[in-house]
């Protein structure tokens, strides 16, 4: 609970002409929760722990190309309006 609050808190205060290297930052430290579903799923102590990690795996891959597709998006808004204004 503390944490969502702080991060909240942190986001609101943040300009919106920094939000795309904050969602940046967060996909890269997304990566680590793929790296740790690859480590679940390649242990094979058990059946359910390798279909859990398998699991994790897309859940994370999946947080990660989603994020970075946003983040393009946010940066594809701003060229365009920047270009606008030239």
């Amino acid at each position: 609970m503390l944490a969502a609050f702080i991060g909240f808190e942190f986001i609101r205060r943040i300009t919106p002409l920094l939000h795309t290297p904050l969602m940046s930052l967060t996909n890269a430290l997304d990566a680590i929760a793929v790296v740790g579903a690859i480590l679940l799923a390649g242990e094979h102590k058990n059946t359910f722990t390798t279909v859990l990690g398998v699991i994790a795996i897309v859940a994370a891959t999946s947080n990660v190309v989603g994020g970075f597709l946003i983040t393009d998006r946010m940066l594809r808004m701003f060229k365009a309006s920047s270009s606008k204004k030239s």
